[in-house]
């Protein structure tokens, strides 16, 4: 709840003292790097020690850098120290991410993983809501965002605590032998390193899961944008804008929860791009719309099918991968993730600098459509996917 506030804050903040696109873009630019520089050792460490200790220190990092950016917004501070805690933030993320996705495997049962996955996930997505709900109405009374961020770091602490007070063995073991396996006293080698990447690539259905979701979501993304359309084109303010941020969480909250519920899928192959073609579509229509109302339901849509295409990935991902591989083989997937969120809003900040924020989404949408073409045709083992059970 605390990191939505956060990006809601942060995006306000900035469009309102630099009123640049491009600006915004290069928050995404900036918190990805570190990520997909890091990612390879990030996973290796994972996979070498105990995850929740991982997480624990991340966390610290994060509540840190969520007070130094409160210190910047009340004495208004220069642009680039906002960056250059972004970078900070960025670092730690990176080792945070395939730690903490790598952890709840060993904390769920496999028969029931699918289910937490999704119960999981619909736990982010609530945050999601209230999150940016929150961010926009502490900005809307206090005219600034110093507050939110000081909320962010206290929310985080308590996400901490509540970490530290898991009991359990984190610690990676081997589950079945394979090829990519780390052995138990083996250094930080190229090969070691490369794993990862090379379990998903002869892992075919996760490969065109993954570059489906990056690409789709590197052209559709237009959560970046979000402060501009509020401000200049839907006219609705900050608590507008907080309330466009929630709407696809909560289309992914109203998904999930149903999902939770139902049965598990039997097409998830199909049921994978047409969700992601339908996001493709709802993008497109959000960036013709002139009305509050239109747009907020095109990014509950958006959201809703996203919400799919995440249940289906994170369980192909953690369920089909060994213990001893799963946080190199996590860290290639939030390279996959942040590239896709992180470098899409670089991607539509500048590209909305270039030609505009309205022909910038729209051109977004119409590129998710294409990929999804392109990777239905290149990987039919994806079109083939019933069960997500393992092989």
């Amino acid at each position: 709840m605390g990191w939505q506030m956060l990006q809601v804050a942060l995006g306000w903040e900035l469009y309102e003292r630099t009123h640049s696109a491009l600006v915004l873009g290069l928050v995404g630019l900036v918190t990805a790097i570190p990520v997909v520089l890091l990612a390879l050792p990030a996973g290796h460490l994972a996979d070498r020690m105990e995850r929740k200790r991982i997480v624990v220190a991340a966390q610290v990092v994060f509540i840190l850098m969520s007070l130094s950016l409160s210190l910047v917004s009340h004495v208004q501070g220069p642009i680039f120290l906002i960056f250059a805690i972004l970078l900070v933030r960025g670092t730690a993320q990176a080792y945070n991410n395939p730690a903490r996705s790598a952890l709840l495997p060993k904390l769920v049962p496999p028969e029931v993983f699918g289910n937490a996955v999704t119960w999981s996930s619909s736990g982010f997505q609530t945050a999601a809501v209230v999150g940016p709900a929150l961010g926009g109405l502490v900005i809307a009374i206090q005219h600034r965002a110093t507050e939110a961020y000081i909320i962010d770091a206290f929310l985080t602490g308590i996400y901490l605590a509540m970490l530290i007070a898991i009991r359990g063995d984190s610690v990676p073991q081997a589950e079945s032998v394979s090829a990519h396996a780390l052995k138990p006293r083996e250094r930080m080698t190229l090969k070691s390193l490369a794993a990862g990447m090379r379990f998903v690539l002869d892992t075919k259905v996760i490969l065109a899961a993954l570059t489906l979701d990056l690409f789709a979501v590197l052209f559709g993304g237009a959560t970046a944008l979000l402060p501009i359309f509020a401000k200049d084109i839907l006219q609705v303010g900050p608590e507008g804008l907080g309330w466009l941020r929630a709407a696809p969480s909560v289309g992914a909250l109203i998904v999930m929860m149903t999902i939770a519920h139902r049965p598990p899928m039997q097409r998830t192959g199909w049921n994978l791009i047409l969700a992601v073609t339908g996001f493709g579509v709802a993008t497109i229509v959000f960036g013709l719309s002139r009305s509050f109302g239109l747009s907020m339901a095109m990014l509950l849509i958006l959201g809703g099918l996203d919400g799919i295409s995440m249940i289906i990935r994170g369980t192909l991902v953690q369920l089909w991968t060994p213990d001893e591989m799963r946080g190199r083989v996590s860290a290639v997937n939030s390279v996959f993730i942040d590239m896709s969120n992180e470098l899409g809003g670089f991607e539509s900040g500048a590209l909305a600098a270039a030609v505009g924020p309205i022909a910038a989404v729209v051109g977004g949408g119409i590129g998710t459509i294409v990929v999804v073409a392109g990777v239905a045709y290149a990987w039919p083992e994806l079109r083939r996917l019933g069960a997500m059970i393992p092989p």
